[in-house]
């Protein structure tokens, strides 16, 4: 539940990445022993994750935030349905397993439903380092003797095939040279954690990374970068309740083109020793919108600032680059609440409003239910945010830290 308060004010952490995070563990797969994951956020995805690393042998346990993860000599190269299917991210565990194992089986991936993505990049990509496979029945069925270091181009720079080919790559025989690569920062994290490892990769955080195989990796210590989404939900709360905020442990330089289009609807941003603060003197500046791949706006921002755009002075439009209009399914729940949002395709016309009228609304997805919570906290009325669970797949304790900040948002498990 969520009501209209004060303008906030006070200092909020960032917990670690979730889309980093993931990858990581599954990375663990690579090299046999004790690995420790240091600020590893309490989230449904993570859970789900070790789920799928437990299935297959893998001890996990948790002490704080650092999680233990040890890979013992043999596995179960295989991950099941009722756990894939909860999340999208499980694929990435094909590229280790090919890697290390030599065969996987793995079913199709689940997760938010906003458009199909799929797999298609990870098998092609995989393909060229020798793997085959078979599908069937939903599942993917992969085998290979040895990876063998080769040329991959990418499509689209899909930051989870990026992940896998990298995954693949560190083990395979020769050089691998991907290209059209995801440059997002959680890649150039598992770069640096891998080459942790042992492994020689060059290049993540560019468009071109170049993986340089080797015959044996170790574990290791890391600790897990920031959620840059999570401190976009912050900049994005404050944005449309007013105030000033500190957001402890965001890294400005993961996030330089939100911020850009921050400042141009009003909001003043300023990097601090440890974060970002943040302050939303007035109503905000409507401002046009387009998500591209990193380092553009991501598409994870967009619901966020379409609701921000609800209730900023001005007309924006919100343009969808990624996926389409089926990244869209949220506004149907934001016009519950007196938005007035038209959609056209990929594309979104906003005209803001002074102000929201709070109604009972369902979250379709992770992103989408943050963007509604945010949307009540300048709503008239209480806003009842359903399906909760999303939420809980990506965010640690959100409502406990928008209350630490002076928002009147109640999670009711």
């Amino acid at each position: 539940m969520v009501r209209p308060g004060p303008p906030l004010s006070g200092s909020v952490r960032v917990s670690g990445a979730k889309n980093s995070v993931l990858k990581l563990l599954g990375a663990t797969l690579l090299a046999e022993g004790t690995h420790l994951l240091r600020n590893v956020p309490r989230i449904a995805d993570v859970e789900t994750m070790c789920d799928l690393l437990v299935s297959m042998g893998v001890e996990v346990e948790r002490q704080g935030d650092t999680l233990h993860v040890h890979r013992p000599a043999d596995i179960v190269p295989e991950a099941p349905y009722e756990l894939v299917e909860r999340m999208r991210a499980s694929i990435v565990v094909l590229g280790p397993l090919l890697a290390r194992v030599g065969a996987a089986r793995v079913s199709l991936p689940g997760g938010d439903d906003f458009g199909t993505r799929p797999v298609d990049d990870h098998l092609s990509g995989l393909e060229r380092l020798g793997a085959t496979f078979e599908l069937a029945h939903g599942v993917i069925d992969g085998r290979v003797d040895r990876l063998l270091g080769n040329r991959v181009l990418l499509e689209v720079p899909s930051h989870t095939a990026t992940d896998t080919l990298v995954m693949a790559a560190v083990l395979a025989k020769g050089t691998t040279v991907i290209e059209n690569a995801a440059r997002e920062p959680e890649v150039a994290d598992l770069a640096a954690f891998l080459n942790r490892m042992g492994a020689r990769v060059v290049g993540a955080g560019s468009s071109t990374i170049v993986v340089e195989g080797v015959d044996e990796l170790t574990p290791v210590e890391h600790e897990v970068i920031p959620d840059r989404v999570e401190a976009a939900t912050f900049l994005a709360a404050v944005g449309i309740a007013g105030g000033e905020i500190t957001v402890a442990g965001a890294r400005p330089d993961h996030m330089d083109m939100l911020m850009a289009k921050l400042g141009e609807m009003g909001m003043r941003i300023s990097p601090t020793m440890d974060g970002l603060w943040a302050s939303a003197p007035g109503r905000l500046r409507s401002a046009d919108v387009s998500t591209l791949p990193y380092p553009g706006v991501a598409t994870d921002y967009l619901p966020l600032l379409v609701a921000m755009l609800a209730v900023a002075d001005g007309v924006g439009i919100v343009t969808e680059n990624l996926y389409g209009a089926n990244r869209f399914t949220y506004v149907a729940e934001l016009s519950r609440m007196g938005a007035d949002v038209r959609v056209q395709g990929h594309h979104a016309v906003v005209r803001g409003v002074a102000r929201l009228s709070a109604a009972p609304v369902k979250a379709p997805d992770l992103r989408a239910g943050a963007a509604l919570v945010l949307a009540g906290l300048r709503a008239e009325g209480e806003t009842v945010v359903t399906d909760g669970f999303h939420l809980e797949r990506g965010y640690e304790e959100l409502a406990a830290k928008l209350t630490s900040l002076g928002a009147d948002v109640t999670h009711q498990r």
